[in-house]
């Protein structure tokens, strides 16, 4: 047992470098905390995250707290995964490829009593990773023009606690309580090409450390023997931030000297939404499961940092609510069979949204995201007769999204595109950690 804690403490530490390697590099990233990470887990990566009315002994699934109570009574998982991904982003006549990787969940997941499971897991909740550049055309007559570079780093983790409990046949509940910590820094400069000229620099920067909670349930309805319907909702609490949001500004001279420096500050700047989420899944024995997804995020009622002419104000309207329709499967054809690939599980989804980023405040359309994704999940043989199989989750996802906004130049509407294809590799394994032997 001390060996296994362990080798748990060893391979948190190891997440935590893990996380810093940030998974995105993305213009999106510039609007809220970030890009929001994907939340699906190993079991179900490959149905495009379709969570909530599923519950599994053999699953971890951080997106229903009230499906911890189904875990088996012997059995401790160990969960995690990371993503390869090439994203191509196009705005107007310009493209580009960028290649990136990051580690997209740990979680591990025990009993503690008949009926009552916990989880411990260390999760990514937003990233922002970007560095572009524009340039205006030499005003008439001269070749003087402005040029200007905008960069940005950061990102949201959370180290997440969560229990499940069944209290009555076929009801679970549960909840996950999250520390949400991490940092972000955005910049601008804008410097024109002559002598005497001056080029401003200004820093966004915030420093993030709060809470959050999310409330589930489940409910399942035995159809016959082979056959049940599992309904879910999570409910997440909004909340205010009470973290100080920074803007630097500086003047510098051709030579890079400080001309003048400002600092402004807001206190409690942030908000977190209250959220809904609600799903039903069909299940047919161990064979075949299908479910279906809507989750609904208030971001547009959330206070957040903004510029509006010279002041520097926590204000709502900076973002749009978030919207999410999810539907995935699973099929297995024989989960005790002696032919591996009748044990092989086949996974299959598509979703559709409306993120949260709001690019500009004139614009009435919103941004569109879709995409579908496949995966196998591969059962690896253990010579061990006292532990389980440990599971191998592979997945395969093309996601692509488009948000408006208005071009500085023309002043009219178009869109920056995205297009991602990402492969997410993860292994689950099943461990009898709480097995008593009798001597006789």
């Amino acid at each position: 047992m001390k060996k296994r804690l362990f080798l748990l403490f060893f391979i948190l530490q190891s997440s935590f470098f893990m996380f810093a390697q940030n998974g995105v590099n993305s213009p999106y990233s510039r609007y809220g905390f970030g890009v929001q990470a994907d939340r699906a887990m190993g079991f179900n990566k490959g149905m495009d995250g379709v969570a909530q009315g599923f519950s599994n002994g053999n699953w971890i699934n951080t997106a229903n707290p009230a499906s911890y109570a189904a875990v088996d009574s012997l059995t401790a998982l160990f969960d995690m995964g990371l993503s390869l991904q090439n994203g191509n982003y196009s705005m107007g006549g310009l493209q580009q490829n960028v290649r990136n990787s990051s580690l997209d969940y740990f979680a591990f997941q025990f009993r503690a009593q008949k009926h009552w499971g916990w989880t411990i897991a260390l999760l990514p909740y937003t990233n922002i990773n970007y560095s572009f550049k524009s340039s205006s055309t030499p005003i008439e007559g001269t070749e003087s023009s402005t040029s200007y570079t905008f960069n940005g780093t950061g990102g949201l983790h959370q180290i997440m606690i969560g229990t499940g409990w069944e209290p009555l046949r076929n009801l679970s509940i549960g909840v996950n309580f999250a520390y949400l910590f991490g940092d972000y820094t955005h910049s601008a400069t804008m410097a024109v090409n002559e002598t005497s000229s001056y080029s401003l620099y200004r820093a966004y920067t915030a420093d993030i450390g709060t809470y959050s909670a999310d409330f589930g349930l489940q409910y399942t309805l035995p159809l016959n023997k082979k056959d049940r319907l599992t309904l879910g909702v999570t409910y997440g609490l909004g909340h205010d931030i009470k973290n100080r949001a920074i803007r630097s500004t500086q003047t510098l001279s051709s030579t890079g000297t400080t001309q003048s420096a400002t600092n402004d500050t807001i206190r409690n700047a942030f908000q977190l939404p209250h959220s809904i989420s609600a799903g039903i899944a069909y299940r047919h024995t161990t064979r075949l499961a299908i479910g279906a997804d809507f989750t609904y995020e208030k971001w547009g009622d959330c206070r957040f940092p903004a510029q509006e002419a010279n002041t520097y104000a926590s204000v709502k309207g900076q973002l749009n609510d978030r919207m999410r329709i999810t539907a995935g499967a699973t099929f297995t054809p024989n989960s005790t069979a002696t032919k591996y690939f009748q044990r092989v599980s086949y996974k299959l989804g598509a979703h559709y949204a409306q993120p949260y980023a709001k690019a500009d405040g004139g614009i009435t359309d919103k941004p569109t995201e879709f995409g579908i994704s496949a995966g196998l999940t591969l059962p690896i043989q253990n010579r061990n007769l006292y532990r389980r199989f440990p599971d191998i989750n592979i997945a395969f996802q093309w996601v692509h999204s488009s948000i408006p906004y208005l071009s500085a130049t023309t002043l009219q509407q178009h869109k920056l595109t995205e297009n991602y294809l990402r492969l997410s590799i993860g292994i689950t394994f099943s461990e009898l950690w709480f097995h008593k032997w009798k001597v006789q």
